[in-house]
């Protein structure tokens, strides 16, 4: 690969990841854009091969002034607020829905390639998670910001002068995210909590589900750079796709696979579940009034669409994947 390829977010959790697996595949000709005014992020890209790191306000600003035309071969859009909890919906909306309108604008025009970050958030509470309007229902504003850049996208599609991709995460952890604070993934937060508290807190049972039996579907960042990847190299495969291992695990399994990961490196044997709950290593919260009616107990990604692209890898399951995120993080590998 000798093309240069831009990552918006690039110091973010999925696109530092991203950046790191350009470099793996032989990109060097990277344009980082991301906003370090929380300037812990810049950890994420040491030990990154970029061309160049842009601000993402002068990249708009330089973007809209015609600077870059001609001077990209893709853009991997990773950039948005992805704070499920933030009350600004003209915040959410400016970062999340008219700067990658502007993206989709100048990708479509320069005819390059245009992969993005949607989310599963725009399923909501529904109980089918596939990629068609009649099962989209967000439950806050973050969800409609992503909701809402998928219909243009969609209206997009029949007349779209290059490859359109939007990849719907569905739950996604691993090395890197430590900067999202409490919008880390639920790995990375058991994993502190049974470090420094030798136990873990899940959210009691709530909307018909038993303590801790709430389900996602979660994915590793190491599966969600590689459908990424698989796109960028078939441009001709377009549309909107979810990215998920098609199979719900409770958050039971979540913590019970951090605790054993942990528990595996310091040479102790694993525990079941219904030990780590009589032993206080799981203990269950209240479920926070701040989130009834916001909270979605249940996803599984529907994978017919990505299939059917010709994505054939497997996906690692909870066990496997926070395995593997536990080790490095106990390494002191994975920069959180």
């Amino acid at each position: 690969m000798n093309s240069y390829y831009v990552v918006t977010g690039a110091a973010g959790f999925i696109g530092s990841n991203l950046v790191r697996a350009l470099n793996q595949h032989g990109a060097r000709n990277v344009i980082a854009v991301d906003n370090l005014s929380a300037g812990d992020k810049f950890r994420n890209l040491v030990g990154c091969d970029i061309a160049d790191y842009i601000d993402k306000r002068d990249f708009a600003e330089r973007l809209d002034a015609g600077e870059f035309d001609g001077a990209f071969d893709a853009v991997l859009h990773e950039g948005a607020c992805s704070d499920t909890m933030e009350t600004d919906g003209r915040y959410m909306m400016d970062n999340n829905y008219r700067y990658s309108l502007a993206l989709l604008d100048f990708c479509q025009e320069e005819e390059i390639p245009f992969i993005y970050a949607s989310s599963a958030a725009v399923y909501g509470g529904g109980r089918t998670f596939r990629e068609a309007p009649e099962h989209e229902s967000p439950l806050n504003a973050y969800g409609y910001s992503k909701y809402l850049f998928d219909q243009v996208v969609r209206r997009r599609l029949p007349e779209a002068t290059a490859q359109i991709v939007g990849l719907r995460y569905f739950n996604v952890y691993g090395p890197h995210e430590a900067h999202k604070g409490r919008m880390a993934s639920v790995a990375w937060h058991f994993f502190n909590q049974y470090r420094t508290e030798g136990k873990v807190r899940l959210f009691e049972g709530d909307d018909g589900y038993a303590d801790g039996e709430q389900s996602r579907d979660f994915v590793s960042v190491e599966d969600a750079v590689k459908v990424n990847l698989h796109f960028l190299e078939h441009g001709d495969r377009t549309g909107i796709f979810n990215v998920g291992t098609g199979r719900a695990q409770t958050f039971n399994d979540v913590a019970l696979a951090t605790i054993n990961a942990c528990r595996s490196v310091a040479g102790e044997a694993p525990l079941a579940l219904s030990d780590a709950r009589a032993q206080g290593v799981i203990e269950y919260i209240a479920f926070p009034e701040a989130l009834r009616g916001k909270y979605q107990s249940f996803t599984q990604a529907d994978l017919k669409a990505l299939r059917g692209a010709g994505y054939a890898a497997p996906f690692l399951t909870v066990e496997e994947g926070v395995g593997r995120y536990v080790a490095e993080l106990l390494a002191g590998k994975s920069g959180g």
